[in-house]
């Protein structure tokens, strides 16, 4: 039996996702975990072969950042990250910190099961990035923009981005006017809040 570790706020996903899991005569839920903060403490103590991680959790809790924790301790453990966000930095931010696959919850449970399966078997299952319907143009932005404009909808300063990202505050500026003539905004914070508001961005997680 696979060993499963549900980190998820909502009760009802969890409990959906231990049925589904559960039903299959396959796996068995070994904990279930309302904040991510804990969850490097349960795969210590569970010990399980994978982690369904959602990524806003209970108080605020980072499940990115606890993929991140789990992967530098457990090289083995499979992790799915999943949310009910279409929030377009999460993808590359799982990816980067280790995750084997990622889901949105808008997905059926016999979704679920495919990707769990396809990770177990040694795969990975990552959707097609999203991308934003910008007011003018069609030029994506680059990857480290997108890093830049993730920290500026934080609300951090170019010298504060520049120390995250270890880059010159030259550098910054520099992105910040690139991804504004690729927008067609004329101020970094237009940028940022058309961000937030059409919930590309959450600056919380």
């Amino acid at each position: 039996m696979i060993k499963v570790l549900i980190v998820d706020d909502h009760a009802s996903m969890r409990e959906a996702l231990a049925t589904a899991l559960t039903g299959s005569g396959e796996f068995i839920v070994v904990g279930e975990v309302s904040n991510a903060d804990y969850a490097l403490d349960f795969c210590k103590r569970l010990q399980p072969d994978m982690v369904l991680m959602d990524v806003c959790t209970e108080d605020g809790a980072s499940g990115l950042e606890a993929v991140e924790a789990i992967r530098k301790a457990y090289v083995d453990i499979k992790i799915i990250v999943m949310t009910a966000f279409d929030e377009i930095t999460y993808i590359p931010r799982a990816k980067a910190a280790g995750a084997n696959g990622f889901v949105y919850k808008s997905k059926s449970l016999n979704y679920f099961l495919e990707v769990v399966k396809e990770v177990l078997a040694g795969g990975s299952s990552f959707p097609e990035p999203k991308t934003i319907p910008m007011p003018q143009g069609e030029a994506p932005l680059t990857e480290r923009e997108m890093e830049v404009l993730r920290l500026m909808c934080r609300h951090m300063t170019n010298k504060e981005i520049a120390r995250e990202l270890f880059i010159s505050e030259n550098t910054v500026k520099y992105h910040k006017m690139n991804m504004l003539g690729k927008t067609g905004f004329s101020k970094a914070v237009d940028l940022a809040f058309y961000m937030i508001s059409n919930g590309w961005i959450n600056p919380l997680y």
